[in-house]
C-alpha cells in the first residue's frame, strides 16, 4: 500500500481523486453494457475511457505555468472561438442541434472544450484583479467574454452547453468576490438575456422543454413524455434496484437516450437509493478533494482554476440529476464519468490533468513568482 501511494506522490496525482473515479466509471461501465446485447456503447466508452486516462496522465506531467501568460490564454480563447464559427459553418446536425464535427470518423463537441477554456480564461482574468473584484467593470469584461461562446453555443442551438458556460461564469464571478449588489445586477442581466433568448434564439423544442419544467406532466405524450419516462425509472428502483441488465425502462426503450442525457435514471432504475447514495457521496469526494487541491495553488490563477474545474462539474451533476428527477428541464447534459460520450470525458479528465500538474509545483514557487502574480512586474 505504501508503494502504490509512493508511486501516486512520485507522478503528483491525488490518490483519493483517482480511486474516486474509478468506481463511477465501472458503474457507467456496467449500467451501458446491460442497454444492448451486443456491448456497443460498452465497447466505445471502454476505449474513450482509456484515451482519457493516457490524456489525464500526460497533462499531469506538464508544468502549467505557462498559462498564465495572457498571449497564450488569448490564443487557446481564439482558437475555442474558431472552433465554435467552424461548428456553425460546416458542423453536424444530430437531433436537430448542429454541434458536431467530424474528424477521421471521429465526431467531437468543440462546446465541451470551450467550457475548460472558460475556466482558463476566467482564472486568469480574475487572478490579477481579485483585489479590485468589486469594480462592477470587471464584471461587465468577464462577462463580454463569456458572452460571445455562449451565444455561439446558444444558436447551435445548445441550451445546455450554454447554460454550463454561464454557469462556469457565474460560479468563478462569485468565488472572486463579487458583492450582493453586483450579484443582484447579474441576475437581472441574466433575466433580460433569457427573454432575449425566448424571443430571439430558442426553437420552438427548446420552449416546449421549459414550458414541461412547470408542469411536466401537462402533456405526458408529447413534451412531457422524457421528463415522466425518467421520474418512472428513477422511481421505480426504489431500495436496491431492480438489478444490472433488469432495468425496464432502458431496455424496452421507453427511457430516450438512456446512455447520455438520462444514464442517471437508467442507473438508478438498476441500483436503486442505494446505487445513487454511493453514486452521491463519491461525486461529493471528487468535488472535495478538486476544492483541496485548488486550495494549495502556488497562486491564484492555479487556485481559481481548480474552483472553476469543480464548478463546472457540480453544473453538470446538478442539471443533470435535477433533470432526471422532473425538478429542472430537459436539457440532454451528461453526467460526469457515467454519460456516455468522449468529448465530455477528455475535456474532464484533461481538466484534472491540470490540476494535478499544477499539484506538483503548489509549494514550489519563488516569492518574486508571486508577487509578480498579484501585483506585477516590480
Amino acid at each position: 500500500m505504501i508503494s502504490r501511494l509512493a508511486v501516486f506522490n512520485r507522478l503528483a496525482l491525488d490518490p483519493v481523486l483517482v480511486l474516486s473515479i474509478l468506481p463511477l466509471l465501472f458503474a457507467g461501465l456496467v449500467t451501458m453494457n446491460s442497454f444492448t446485447a451486443d456491448r456497443y456503447y460498452f465497447d466505445r466508452q471502454l476505449i474513450w475511457i482509456i484515451i482519457s486516462f493516457i490524456v489525464f496522465f500526460l497533462a499531469s506531467l506538464v508544468d502549467w505555468r505557462f498559462l498564465r501568460r495572457s498571449g497564450v490564454v488569448a490564443v487557446i480563447y481564439g482558437g475555442g472561438l474558431l472552433m465554435l464559427l467552424v461548428v456553425a459553418l460546416v458542423g453536424q446536425v444530430t437531433r436537430d442541434v448542429q454541434s458536431w464535427l467530424t474528424l477521421g470518423g471521429v465526431s467531437i463537441q468543440p462546446a465541451e472544450f470551450m467550457k475548460l477554456i472558460m475556466i482558463i480564461i476566467l482564472a486568469k482574468y480574475f487572478s490579477r484583479r481579485h483585489i479590485e473584484i468589486a469594480n462592477i467593470r470587471h464584471i461587465i469584461l468577464s462577462g463580454a467574454y463569456t458572452f460571445v461562446p455562449f451565444a455561439l453555443v446558444a444558436l447551435q442551438p445548445d441550451f445546455g452547453s450554454a447554460l454550463i458556460i454561464f454557469s462556469i461564469w457565474l460560479g468563478m464571478t462569485m468565488v472572486s468576490g463579487i458583492s450582493l449588489k453586483h450579484l443582484a445586477l447579474v441576475f437581472l442581466v441574466g433575466s433580460l438575456a433569457f427573454g432575449a433568448l425566448w424571443g430571439l434564439v430558442f426553437a420552438d423544442y427548446q420552449k416546449e422543454r421549459i414550458k414541461t419544467f412547470i408542469h411536466p406532466l401537462a402533456d405526458i405524450q408529447g413534451s412531457g413524455y422524457n421528463a415522466f419516462q425518467s421520474m418512472v425509472a428513477v422511481g421505480s428502483g426504489q431500495i436496491w434496484g431492480k438489478g444490472v441488465g433488469y432495468g425496464t425502462q432502458s431496455r424496452l426503450q421507453f427511457l430516450p437516450e438512456h446512455q447520455t442525457d438520462f444514464i442517471f435514471a437508467a442507473f438508478a432504475e438498476e441500483w436503486g437509493y442505494i446505487g445513487v447514495l454511493l453514486f452521491f457521496l463519491l461525486f461529493g469526494l471528487i468535488i472535495w478533494r478538486i476544492i483541496i487541491n485548488a486550495s494549495l495553488g502556488a497562486t491564484n490563477f492555479e487556485m481559481l482554476f481548480g474552483l472553476g474545474l469543480a464548478i463546472f462539474l457540480m453544473a453538470h451533476f446538478v442539471i443533470h440529476v435535477g433533470m432526471n428527477i422532473g425538478i429542472l428541464p430537459i436539457t440532454g447534459l451528461p453526467v460526469s464519468f457515467l454519460s456516455y460520450g468522449g468529448s465530455h470525458m477528455l475535456t474532464v479528465f484533461l481538466g484534472l490533468g491540470i490540476l494535478m500538474g499544477m499539484r506538483r509545483y503548489s509549494h514550489a514557487y519563488h516569492r518574486d513568482d508571486v508577487y509578480n502574480e498579484f501585483i506585477g512586474p516590480r
